[in-house]
């Protein structure tokens, strides 16, 4: 005979307002009730206020703190971001902060890195069910005859969203549509898909056939890599560029611009054969700490990694290297940009609030920059080991 499973213990809430110390406290002691002689100290030591987290987290019990180191003068030659930057990084990986602080000391010493937001989109990818393939051709010459009809269903739901154009991909009788949106200064994926369903449902109600969709068929590849959105941008496309004197490498890295240059033949080719997102070194490390410390959607660092990075061994003997990020997702607006660490964090940076994203776009970019010059140098100059051996351990 079966046992029955045990009661389910939900998390206690308050139905009246759930954004209250009070609320938080309950929660606190009823993980200490699960888990006795466990302790929450430190997760209920916290300087914001429970209010403030509405749209943020639910069930709110605590805070995790990470610490927030600081890498800098990072020297820009921007369009939206010019002069020296001091950037808050959080993480608990020991050398990384040291690391991209070297790269920053490289970059500045040789004039300072160029960047360049090349364009900005946000998608959602609905697909659309016919009888048959002929049906859904069909369907792609109406989609194209009611852009106008499409675009202004969609642009009634915000009002700084703005509709670029509709991609479309045929497989059997089903038909992917892919919406491009430029967002401003939000990320933009919520924006995207409240103005697509809009647009859909005008779609369904329009179309002789009221066709059945699917708001997401998976081809926008949200909080997903693909190679589709490392050709046609997700985000900001922004690339990070900068020419390295011989000496300098030499003098800092301790390593030649000879040396680098086959080096980079050689990962190129592992990349390859790995069928890598980045044929770099480690952009998610400099972003990750970024994100954390502004208050970016983290996991937007499963797309926002992929990198490309192109270098060239100049006929003087100095080094040019650039990064390009296809799909980098950030924002300076929403979500969590408004809370009371990250705010002051993006602040630090002068990029928090509207008008300011690609500005914080180009600050990101050339710190990923620096951290794939100095950890590319470490690799070869065999103190990548030594190094966290001296700075990444705290263990007895």
């Amino acid at each position: 005979m079966s046992q029955q499973p045990p009661p389910r213990v939900p998390v206690p809430r308050d139905r009246n307002d759930d954004y209250t110390e009070a609320a938080a406290q309950s929660r606190r002691d009823f993980l200490l009730q699960q888990r006795p002689g466990s302790r929450t100290d430190h997760i209920g030591h916290y300087s914001l206020p429970p209010s403030s987290l509405r749209g943020n987290v639910e069930l709110f019990a605590g805070v995790a703190q990470v610490p927030i180191g600081v890498a800098g003068p990072l020297r820009i030659n921007g369009e939206h971001a010019q002069g020296d930057f001091y950037v808050p990084m959080a993480t608990t990986e020991g050398t990384l902060v040291a690391s991209y602080n070297r790269g920053m000391r490289l970059i500045a010493e040789c004039g300072g890195v160029r960047t360049t937001v090349v364009e900005q989109h946000m998608q959602r990818s609905p697909v659309f069910f016919f009888s048959d393939a002929r049906a859904s051709r069909d369907f792609g010459h109406w989609i194209e005859d009611h852009l106008d009809g499409i675009r202004a269903a969609a642009e009634a739901t915000t009002r700084f969203g703005k509709l670029i154009e509709v991609l479309q991909f045929a497989v059997g009788n089903l038909r992917y549509l892919r919406f491009n949106y430029h967002t401003g200064d939000a990320a933009g994926q919520n924006m995207a898909g409240k103005a697509t369903l809009a647009a859909c449902e005008w779609i369904r109600d329009t179309h002789p056939d009221h066709p059945r969709f699917m708001l997401s068929g998976n081809i926008d590849t949200d909080k997903k890599h693909s190679q589709l959105n490392t050709l046609l941008t997700r985000g900001r496309r922004v690339i990070a560029e900068a020419t390295f004197t011989d000496e300098a490498l030499r003098r800092i890295m301790k390593v030649s611009a000879q040396q680098l240059f086959e080096a980079r033949q050689v990962s190129m080719t592992g990349a390859f054969m790995a069928g890598s997102a980045s044929n770099g070194a480690h952009a998610a490390n400099g972003l990750t700490a970024l994100f954390i410390a502004t208050g970016q959607d983290v996991a937007n660092v499963s797309e926002s990694h992929s990198s490309l990075v192109y270098t060239q061994l100049l006929p003087n003997g100095d080094y040019y290297w650039s990064v390009t990020l296809p799909s980098l997702i950030v924002a300076t607006y929403g979500g969590g940009t408004g809370l009371a660490t990250q705010r002051e964090c993006l602040e630090l940076l002068g990029c928090y609030g509207s008008g300011k994203a690609d500005r914080f776009a180009e600050i990101c970019a050339a710190t990923v920059l620096a951290g794939e010059t100095s950890l590319s140098s470490a690799v070869l100059a065999g103190d990548w080991v030594s190094s966290h051996d001296q700075y990444g351990r705290n263990r007895p």
